[in-house]
């Protein structure tokens, strides 16, 4: 007894390769954002570094060097968390598209496993019930370890997500309160 047509069988592979294909381009849609915003990066970093050595070049005194040294703080900070914002967003968009893909293929085949086993429930010589009944337990235990599993992974990935953001504002908190402190103390050293 043969489980799958050649025409099924072949639907299948195409169904795969499809999939693979998908994935494949999500992979590289994800490098190429990437490779966008560090191109962005690199191009707007470059702009702010000449013209900051012209701002550093023109100072007159120390107070003035300081001052400028403050100001600057905060927007690197600021812009370091941006960027980890914005490779945190791609990085998340992407894995979202896997998980996805993942699932569907999962809700696909445990519907073929049920299918199949149906198929021989009907089909099963008469004192099977035993074993058909076993087989039935054990794929209703695998989706309930997977569902475990599932609802598991989700709130890990929501966990991760909410200390991320926690640890983004902490850090730009932390940002704004060092170049506040050195903006007076630059204050405090030219009085």
């Amino acid at each position: 007894m043969t489980l799958l047509t050649p025409e099924q069988f072949a639907a299948a592979q195409k169904a795969n390769l499809e999939t693979l294909f998908g994935l494949t381009a999500k992979a590289f849609e994800g490098v190429e954002k990437l490779v966008e915003l560090n191109l962005q990066v690199v191009k707007s970093t470059l702009a702010e570094s000449q013209e900051n050595a012209q701002r550093a070049l023109s100072v007159k005194d120390a107070q003035e060097l300081l001052a400028l040294q403050a100001s600057l703080a905060q927007p690197v900070a600021e812009k370091a968390l941006s960027y980890g914002r914005h490779v945190y967003e791609i990085a998340s968009a992407t894995q979202a598209e896997f998980a996805r893909v993942a699932e569907a293929q999962y809700e696909e085949q445990n519907r073929k496993v049920q299918s199949l086993v149906e198929n021989v429930a009907k089909n099963a010589p008469a004192g099977s019930e035993t074993a058909v009944a076993v087989i039935k337990s054990a794929i209703t235990a695998a989706n309930t370890t997977y569902e475990t599993v599932h609802k598991a992974a989700k709130q890990a990935v929501e966990l991760a997500e909410s200390n991320f953001n926690a640890a983004t504002t902490a850090a730009s908190k932390a940002a704004s309160q060092a170049a506040a402190q050195a903006s007076r103390s630059t204050r405090k050293a030219t009085v």
